[in-house]
């Protein structure tokens, strides 16, 4: 009989795992068999960290042994399925942290994603185990789960139970065996798992490639009864390709990505030389959850020799491909060594360096279908980009990689906008902003757009970044449609009609720039108008008015000293007219024409109020 030596003590969930319980509980039922996937994947987890510990502390293996497994049993009459592992175990504060508190789960960013949907039905289900929450998933089919553990190095183990709608208790238990048992209370739609025949399938559906065994414990009662190993029980990755089918590649996929998208590619090799390791990379077909989290960690597995060392290492691959999941194992790195020596590990880098050429090599590949190399781009190109800036020994295969979206098309390589280049064009036009649809319609084209230029239509915050930095693509250099000026003169356009004179109009300039005062930094004539009467610029050389919105809204540079030049369209009847204005009309067309071009560019106009008053007038006396 199981006992206790002190009372359990009872807590409530924090907020955050409330809610998740009861989206848990009364939303996420389709594919409830996944339940079973993340508790093995955990139980797994747990042996390779103990696994690694014990490489220092070998003394952390005398109680209980070295041969790891996962063991699964089931009560028909007590109506009880039973997950358990001698990995590393919990200890009570441990218990708490994990599985009563949001601590590093994920949680909160999980209810947050299920909140912006609020049919979250099947789809969200396998966010679950993205946002390393899939304990939680225990709850879809059963209405009590109790989880025994005793932490590796630790006399005292503890339990932990709770029905999913509020609270856990935690208590000392003194017949805990190092590693975590997890029993599941099923509920009566949850019984068909109280089956041999379904949860070997389940078992072999999601987790045969696990590493370790995982054993159905023989039936109590039953006669010739004896356990049962339900998957292969080898690494994935050491199998031959050959000996792989898809599906295994992908429920492999679907086990370290924790998702049920299908993977856009996969890459599996064995690099033999100076360095030798085996490489089982996959790049999603949907963007993971924390694609954009600050910290950008990558999420690929090293393994020493099969023995697990880190799921989170900087330097296993550039940050810039952080979406690529997988593992490596390399049987040169010395299993003793400190995952903070690694960092510097000259070997680490050599492989990093082979994954990354194996990888852009592959993409390269791939580009050649567009529709597919499409996928990809949409998906990955904002982070893919970053590369473009940080990773300068690579950066001119990432520049043939890129695509982007000019006002020709989408999809637009680099190399194809350099063929199209128009006679006499000598810079790779571009412009950044928040939206497409407001960049195509910016003024600042008109001028491009009637000689027929191609200009970058670029809206990635990155953006505003990689282009000064590559500076140049096949010895011609980026330029902002802001700083053409007279470059356009030298263009030959496909069709040019003759140019109509310009009208002279430095008496209305001279006026808009007493009108306007410090407002600007400038009035001038500009060579980028066709239709348009006016248009906002950042003064030549300067930082550009969507990175200074940009670095605002973050709450940095709030006052960067912008010179924002007002140009003018010397051929728009706006401005001939403001020649035969002056007092309060001149100052209301004035700065009219100054909120106009804020409002074109994406800023907001500083006074709305005055702006409303004198538009109000302006159409008073205009109609």
């Amino acid at each position: 009989m199981s006992t206790t030596t002190s009372a359990p003590e009872t807590r409530a969930f924090q907020a955050e795992v409330a809610k998740l319980l009861d989206i848990v509980v009364h939303s996420l039922y389709s594919n409830r068999e996944i339940f079973l996937r993340e508790l093995i994947s955990n139980a797994s987890d747990a042996c390779d960290k103990l696994r690694y510990a014990a490489l220092t502390e070998s003394k952390l293996l005398e109680d209980g042994g070295a041969d790891f497994a996962i063991h699964i049993s089931f009560d028909k009459a007590a109506k009880t399925l039973t997950v358990a592992d001698n990995g590393i175990g919990m200890s009570r504060d441990e218990l708490i942290a994990n599985l009563g508190t949001i601590a590093k789960s994920g949680t909160s960013e999980f209810v947050k994603a299920l909140a912006k949907d609020k049919d979250a039905k099947s789809k969200d289900v396998n966010l679950i185990g993205q946002f390393g929450v899939g304990f939680y998933s225990a709850f879809m089919v059963a209405d009590k789960v109790e989880v025994i553990s005793r932490k590796a190095g630790e006399s005292h183990g503890w339990i932990w139970t709770s029905d999913g709608k509020g609270e856990f208790s935690v208590g000392e238990r003194s017949d805990a065996a190092r590693g975590t048992r997890i029993t599941l209370h099923l509920k009566a739609d949850a019984e068909d798992f109280l089956d041999a025949h379904r949860l070997r399938h389940v078992v072999k559906t999601y987790s045969d490639h696990i590493a370790l065994p995982v054993i159905l414990d023989a039936q109590a009662g039953e006669a010739e009864a004896k356990d049962e190993t339900l998957n292969s029980a080898s690494a994935l990755w050491m199998r031959s390709k050959s000996e792989i089918t898809p599906e295994q590649y992908t429920e492999f996929y679907h086990s370290i990505g924790h998702g049920f998208d299908e993977p856009w590619h996969t890459l599996h090799y064995r690099a033999e030389g100076a360095i030798e390791y085996t490489a089982l990379l996959f790049i999603p077909s949907q963007k993971p959850f924390d694609l954009f989290h600050p910290e950008r960690k990558g999420q690929v597995r090293l393994y020493v020799n099969r023995v697990f060392i880190s799921d989170s290492l900087d330097g296993m691959l550039p940050r810039y491909l952080r979406f690529v999941r997988g593992v490596v194992d390399s049987s040169d790195l010395p299993l003793n060594i400190s995952r903070e020596m690694l960092q510097d590990n000259p070997m680490l880098r050599k492989i990093q360096g082979g994954l990354v050429k194996r990888l852009l090599k592959d993409l390269k590949d791939r580009a050649a279908d567009q529709e597919a190399y499409g996928t990809f781009w949409k998906t990955f190109g904002p982070v893919f980009k970053e590369g473009l800036y940080e990773d300068f020994e690579r950066r001119e295969d990432l520049l043939d990689l890129a695509r982007l979206t000019t006002t020709a098309g989408d999809m637009v390589s680099l190399k194809d906008y350099v063929a199209r280049m128009k006679d006499g064009q000598e810079a790779i036009y571009y412009i950044t902003g928040e939206k497409l649809d407001a960049l195509k319609a910016s003024p600042q084209l008109e001028g491009f757009a009637a000689k027929g230029i191609e200009v970058l239509l670029l809206t990635d915050p990155i953006d505003e970044f990689w282009v000064p930095s590559v500076n140049a693509y096949d010895k011609k250099p980026f330029k902002s449609v802001a700083e053409a000026g007279t470059d356009l003169s030298k263009v030959k356009g496909a069709e040019e009609k003759p140019e109509e004179p310009a009208a002279d109009v430095a008496d209305a300039i001279a006026k808009l720039k007493t009108a306007l005062g410090d407002a600007v930094a400038d009035v001038r004539v500009s060579v980028r108008l066709t239709e348009s009467p006016v248009c906002l610029v950042a003064d030549t050389g300067g930082m550009s008015l969507h990175l200074a919105r940009m670095l605002r809204q973050h709450g940095e540079g709030a006052d960067l000293g912008i010179r924002k030049v007002l140009e003018v369209n010397p051929k728009h009847a706006l401005i001939k007219r403001i020649e035969s204005l002056d007092g309060e009309s001149l100052n209301d067309a004035a700065l009219l024409l100054l909120d106009q071009a804020r409002i074109v560019e994406g800023e907001a106009v500083p006074d709305p109020a005055a702006f409303a008053r004198r538009l109000a007038r302006v159409m008073e006396k205009g109609l």
